[in-house]
């Protein structure tokens, strides 16, 4: 016999979501959120999935919504289990994934006169949430329908902003009264806002009469019409469209690999391959150069296009075009000419001249993180979901040709702490493969992400181990302290392996020291298996830093 809270907001709550079609839930275990675990798990309509480290959990959720494209519910006990949400929340909003956070507490009474697990959790979240909502607790007031009202708002704005909604419960003591029956639920008349847009007369005008236009996409989800669009406007060369690794658009008009060419730039060049129309799409730019040439270069027009955020990222924003850019494309393209313009001419000059260097030099480079880079990008089958982790991952994975492959990293925040948690949250929603190719300190960081009964067998994990965070030997300014202090304190250097984790998580692992080896296990280690797997890339003897140095000095040589 099933057996349901009876808490009357724990069964608006349940109904609600499962009216408004969210059925995955991420449960932290706790005492003053049993109400919730109970209710929800007792439900046929709801995933339930029981992650204990919250800060983990939420990581999990976040990879999951962006698996499934849809709102997932997570939630936790009171006290600091909450804050510990924290760092995925923000990740959330800023890349705009849809979390629902259910938080349970004390009675209201209770904050702040030191009952245990109690901290001031209402509004915790404000400054990265879309919402911030607290339910009436059962005994008060006109609170059924006053809840019912809260939660279908909280939800339809989650949807709404595709972003982090936190709605926090105080629930009363006793917290295990059950019942064995629900009451019936009227429809609820679902109000989720949908957005026209027709395109103004002076943007078609301005496209027209702009002979140097420039498309930089960001990070983002694979779009199939944005694609199909973008690619028009590069087929007569009428717009050059730059992207990047995690920006998941591909033709081979599109200039993919930013870095390449033109993390050299003088004075001169700012100028020389300047845009007049700046067009950016999608979120974060994980390109510290593309940054610094945009704001060098001033554009005299700069359009941002996306549902929420509206950036000024390079100091030229003139026009904020808050839609999905799928269907601002869809209506330019109706009304624009797509004449060829010299301007692709003069970047597509300089790429041919880029990439022939740095075919050569993949030619000349020895063992190290560059040349794993390489291999993988050759090696991963098609079908597999791509997920790095920051810092030196994703910038690595800027400079090579993944093809088609589904590529993704938290550049929210840009934050070392959930690449693992996230990615494994991804896995459990999606029908293909998984792949986390991460640095060795994003990954024990994020130890927890393993502790997750849920992982499937076709998730594999590639730890490029350094034996340090190698990316503060990369970019400028580290250098600048004393060694010891840069080892010690910044690039934190170590000398730990996975192999004992892999065993304790139920993962095969495998240790590669050489260029030989690796390209003898490789192909091998995406073979179907009845456990996930772990291949760790030791590359301690060589300093990938330098490499990495010796690249870019070989790219500037003429």
């Amino acid at each position: 016999m099933k057996k349901y809270s009876s808490k009357r907001s724990i069964q608006i709550l349940a109904n609600l979501l499962q009216q408004y079609g969210i059925s995955d839930v991420v449960i932290s275990p706790g005492s003053r959120n049993a109400p919730i675990a109970i209710h929800f798990s007792e439900i046929d309509h709801f995933n339930c999935f029981s992650i204990v480290d919250e800060r983990s959990a939420a990581f999990v959720a976040l990879g999951m919504a962006k698996s499934e494209k849809k709102p997932v519910a997570i939630t936790c006990t009171s006290g600091s289990a909450t804050v510990n949400y924290y760092p995925a929340i923000t990740e959330a909003f800023y890349q705009n994934v849809p979390l629902l956070v259910l938080t349970a507490d004390r009675p209201v009474d209770f904050v702040d006169i030191f009952d245990g697990q109690t901290i001031r959790q209402k509004d915790v979240f404000h400054q990265h949430s879309y919402g911030d909502f607290q339910l009436l607790e059962d005994k008060e007031e006109n609170a059924e329908d006053i809840n019912f009202e809260t939660i279908k708002k909280a939800i339809e704005l989650c949807f709404e902003k595709q972003g982090p909604v936190h709605i926090n419960i105080p629930l009363e003591e006793p917290l295990y009264d059950l019942v064995s029956e629900l009451p019936t639920f009227p429809i609820v008349e679902k109000t989720i806002k949908k957005k026209e847009y027709e395109i103004p007369s002076n943007l078609v005008a301005d496209w027209n009469t702009s002979q140097r236009i420039l498309i930089l996409v960001g990070t983002k989800d694979y779009i199939p019409e944005l694609e199909n669009q973008l690619s028009q406007l590069v087929k007569n060369h009428t717009a050059v469209v730059l992207s990047e690794a995690n920006s998941n658009v591909y033709h081979e008009k599109f200039f993919r690999f930013i870095d390449r060419y033109i993390f050299n730039f003088t004075e001169e060049d700012y100028k020389k391959y300047a845009p007049d129309l700046l067009i950016t799409v999608g979120q974060n730019v994980v390109s510290k150069k593309v940054k610094q040439f945009l704001r060098k270069a001033r554009p005299k027009q700069h359009w941002h296009l996306d549902e929420v955020w509206q950036p000024d990222t390079y100091f030229s924003l003139t026009e904020k075009i808050e839609v999905k850019p799928e269907i601002f494309f869809s209506r330019l393209l109706k009304f624009i000419n797509l004449e060829p313009r010299p301007y692709y001419n003069l970047w597509d000059v300089l790429r041919d001249k880029k990439d022939a260097k740095h075919e050569k030099f993949l030619n000349l480079v020895e063992f190290s993180d560059f040349y794993f880079f390489n291999k993988a990008s050759q090696t991963v089958p098609e079908n597999y979901n791509i997920h790095f982790s920051n810092s030196s991952g994703i910038r690595y994975a800027q400079l090579f040709d993944f093809g088609k492959r589904k590529m993704y990293c938290n550049r929210g925040t840009s934050g070392i702490d959930g690449s693992t948690s996230t990615a494994m949250g991804f896995a459990i929603k999606n029908a293909n493969p998984t792949l986390l190719i991460t640095g060795d300190l994003s990954f024990f960081y994020d130890i927890n992400g393993l502790w997750n009964q849920y992982i499937p067998p076709f998730v594999r994990i590639i730890i490029f181990n350094n034996g340090e965070g190698n990316i503060f030997k990369i970019i400028p300014g580290p250098g600048n302290a004393n060694p010891n202090t840069l080892d010690e304190f910044i690039a934190t250097k170590h000398h730990k392996n996975a192999e004992h984790l892999a065993k304790h998580f139920g993962f095969s692992y495998t240790k590669v020291e050489d260029d030989m080896t690796l390209d003898r296990v490789l192909d091998n280690f995406f073979k179907p298996d009845n456990q996930p797997k772990i291949l760790e890339i030791n590359t301690h003897g060589t300093n990938s830093a330098d490499v990495l140095k010796g690249y870019f000095e070989f790219m500037q040589e003429s």
